[in-house]
């Protein structure tokens, strides 16, 4: 009676050393390229993600060391091994290699090169099922879903065979490494060659599992297979550039000079004071700096390009008119602002006491709820023009948000 293992642990076998050129570009199907990356090498970090440490075996044929070395993104626990003529050598081969290793696992994973798409939950699959009953072999099959006609040698049909119980096997497959390795010694010393590794499990008398495989973990062999891969890297796994809102935020900035005055106007709020700014238009530094926000999502140019000081037309114009210019210059662009920012830097006058008057403001000239407006101000500590009452300066972020994604 084969005794049960206390811990189960895993080692990766994956046989590449086939010269099979069906997939087209010259090459072995396993050093291909699909979306930039070979398959060998999608196959190795499909197990890597999965487990950080488990040891991984790559038997290759011995002429492509050198192509092997530059397919692969190699780690510590990464082995490399030649492999034989057929493939049930080049197995052997990877199972007498991961036996010898200093933490040798107790089971081992064979799988194709060339299946680079099993998913995690696949993986997890076949390990529970082990970890579950460690001399049962297991294998991921597909139902069978076609009838299924045998033909003689002229291609006449002879049966229809029922496709009750009938599975197609796949890869990763399952095994207690001492087990698995002792039957592909008994079938070399036979000079026996084995496509199925199950198979030869089974004839060692052990049993071996069926847990559902993945349509998606197909053998790439053909170049359609390739063709197939790419468009499906494309769009079932768009991970590769993963589609992000655009959300765009502007910042601006703006200072104006303080002159003796009777009244300030700031966000379009008159506010009674012993200055007011001096400038072109009529000064008001949070409408200038919002601006800026504005035409800085779309990348145009600042608010003395759209309103230069030069132009008569501004001349004491209410800055409302600057702040709707920018805001149909990003509607056109199809931009919506979803807020706005101001905060002003003066030592006078206070700013809270009209704090919502002024939200109240620019949320009637963008035609935003209040609730989507901040307003907000800081002094200078005494410091600089702005602590001398000599200016105020105003800075302004806002957020708009465009269609599609970038």
């Amino acid at each position: 009676m084969h005794h049960q293992q206390s811990k189960v642990t895993f080692g990766i076998v994956i046989p590449a050393a086939g010269r099979g050129t069906r997939a087209g570009q010259g090459c072995q199907k396993a050093y291909r390229r699909i979306s930039g990356d070979t398959v060998i090498n999608r196959t190795v970090k499909l197990f890597r993600s999965w487990n950080a440490n488990c040891p991984i075996v790559i038997v290759h044929h011995a002429d492509d060391t050198a192509l092997l070395e530059a397919s692969i993104d190699r780690d510590s626990s990464i082995h490399t091994t030649a492999g034989g003529a057929e493939r049930g050598e080049s197995v052997l081969k990877g199972l007498r290699f991961l036996s010898t290793l200093q933490d040798a696992p107790s089971h081992v994973f064979i799988h194709d090169a060339a299946r680079p798409f099993a998913s995690h939950q696949l993986l997890d699959s076949v390990s529970k099922s082990i970890q579950q009953e460690p001399s049962v072999g297991v294998i991921p099959g597909l139902a069978v879903a076609d009838t299924l006609k045998k033909a003689d040698s002229n291609g006449l049909i002879i049966a229809t065979v029922p496709r009750d119980g009938l599975f197609r096997a796949q890869t990763p497959q399952g095994f207690e490494l001492k087990v698995i390795l002792e039957a592909h010694e008994k079938a070399a010393a036979a000079g026996m060659n084995y496509t199925d590794d199950a198979a030869l499990f089974e004839e060692l008398g052990f049993p071996v599992r069926i847990v559902p495989g993945e349509s998606e973990n197909t053998k790439l062999t053909y170049s359609s297979d390739f063709e197939e891969a790419e468009r499906f890297l494309q769009t079932k796994r768009p991970s590769t550039k993963t589609p992000v809102p655009d959300v765009r935020v502007g910042h601006g900035y703006d200072t104006h000079r303080l002159v003796p005055g009777e009244e300030i106007t700031l966000c379009g709020v008159k506010i009674p004071h012993k200055a007011t700014l001096l400038g072109h238009s009529d000064a008001d530094v949070g409408l200038h700096a919002l601006t800026n926000a504005f035409l800085g999502t779309i990348a145009a140019a600042d608010i003395g390009f759209h309103f230069s000081d030069k132009d008569p037309r501004w001349r004491g114009a209410s800055s409302d008119k600057f702040l709707q210019h920018a805001a149909k210059l990003v509607a056109e662009a199809g931009g919506t602002i979803t807020h706005c920012d101001v905060s002003f830097v003066c030592e006078l006058p206070r700013i809270s006491p009209h704090r919502d008057a002024m939200r109240d403001s620019v949320a009637r000239i963008v035609g935003l709820d209040r609730s989507r407006i901040s307003v907000k101000a800081g002094t200078n500590e005494r410091n600089g023009f702005v602590g001398r009452e000599e200016g105020i300066v105003a800075l302004a972020t806002a957020t708009a948000v465009f269609p599609g994604s970038v």
